[in-house]
C-alpha cells in the first residue's frame, strides 16, 4: 500500500440515509475518491468485511466511525444492527477489504434486505480489480463473464472451467496466488491455446502484468506460484463453424417466409457464411421437388 497521505477537505453536504456501497482501494490509497471520503467520514455505521484493513484506511485519511465486522461468518449478526440503523433513518456503509463490495465479497442479502423494506441503496463507484484488469488486458471487451474463483481441486476446477468453454466473451477469474500454476495449466486443458493476460497486485508496488498463450503462461516459473493478488483473463472462444447441414436447415426454414435473396442474406448473417454461395444453394432448395410432387 502507498504511504498515507493529507486528508483533502470534506464535503459540507449533509449526507442523507440509506445503505452507500463503498468502493475502497485495490491497494494504492490515493485510488479512494472523495465522495467515499465523505461517505465513510459521515457514516453512522460501517459494515468492514475486516474492521483491521478499513481502520488503516479510514486512519490514512483522518477518519473515525463506529465498525462493525461485516464478513461470511459475521454477516448474520451484523445486517440486524445495520437494518435498526437504517430504521432510524441513519447512513450505513458498506465497504469489503479492496475494491467494490459483493464482487466475490458478502454483503447482497444486505442490500436486498435493505431495499425491500424500502431503504435507499446508494452505489458509490470506484476501484474494482475486475475492472482494472480488463482496462489493461487489452482484450475484446463489449462482452465479458466475471466467473469469480475457481474450485481449489483440479476435477472440480476442470469441470466448472468446461462451463464457459464455448462463451464468446472474454472471461475474468480471481484466483489465490499459491494455486496459479495448477489453474493455469487446466485452463490450457480446457480452452487450448488461447490468449490470456495475468495480473498481480494491481495499483500496488509490485504490479505485474503477463500476457501470453494459455499454455505458455502454465510453464512459466514465474507464475507457478507468485505472491499476491491475482486476476486472470481469458480470451473469447471461437464458434464452431456451421455445416453443409446447418445451413441447408436454416435456408430452408427461411425459404417458407422469404425470397431466396433474403433468406440468403439472413443466413448468412446468422451463420457467418457468404451469401453467394447460399443464395446459389438457395435457388436450388427452391428448384428441389416437394414431397410427393413429380
Amino acid at each position: 500500500m502507498s504511504r498515507a497521505v493529507p486528508p483533502p477537505p470534506l464535503s459540507d453536504v449533509p449526507l442523507s440515509g440509506g445503505l452507500y456501497v463503498v468502493a475502497t482501494p485495490i491497494g494504492n490509497l490515493r485510488d479512494i475518491t472523495l465522495r467515499a471520503l465523505d461517505v465513510l467520514a459521515g457514516a453512522d455505521l460501517i459494515l468492514a468485511e475486516d474492521t483491521r484493513v478499513t481502520g488503516k484506511l479510514l486512519a490514512a485519511y483522518g477518519i473515525s466511525g463506529k465498525m462493525e465486522r461485516h464478513d461470511e461468518h459475521a454477516a448474520e449478526r451484523a445486517r440486524p444492527k445495520a437494518m435498526a440503523v437504517l430504521a432510524e433513518g441513519g447512513r450505513v456503509a458498506l465497504v469489503s477489504d479492496a475494491g467494490t463490495p459483493l464482487i466475490s465479497d458478502p454483503g447482497y442479502r444486505l442490500v436486498r434486505e435493505a431495499a425491500a423494506a424500502g431503504h435507499r441503496v446508494h452505489p458509490i463507484p470506484g476501484p474494482s480489480a475486475l475492472l482494472a484488469g480488463l482496462s489493461v488486458a487489452g482484450l475484446p471487451s463489449d462482452r465479458i463473464l466475471f466467473a469469480g474463483f475457481p474450485p481449489p481441486r483440479s476435477a472440480a476446477r476442470r469441470s466448472f472451467l468446461t462451463e464457459f468453454a464455448g462463451l464468446r466473451a472474454t472471461l475474468v477469474f480471481f484466483e489465490g496466488a499459491s494455486r496459479l500454476g495448477e489453474s493455469l495449466s487446466d485452463m490450457a486443458d480446457v480452452f487450448g491455446p488461447r490468449e490470456a493476460v495475468v495480473c498481480r497486485e494491481l495499483t500496488k508496488l509490485y504490479e505485474t502484468v503477463v500476457r501470453g498463450r494459455l499454455d505458455v503462461l502454465a510453464a512459466d516459473p514465474s507464475l507457478a506460484a507468485p505472491k499476491g493478488e491475482i486476476v486472470i483473463l481469458v480470451a473469447p472462444g471461437r464458434e464452431a463453424q456451421a455445416t453443409a447441414a446447418d445451413a441447408d436447415m436454416a435456408l430452408r426454414e427461411a425459404l417458407g417466409r422469404l425470397k431466396p435473396a433474403d433468406a440468403a442474406a439472413e443466413v448468412a448473417k446468422a451463420l457467418g457464411l457468404a451469401r453467394r454461395d447460399l443464395y446459389r444453394r438457395a435457388l436450388e432448395l427452391k428448384a428441389e421437388p416437394v414431397d410427393g410432387e413429380p
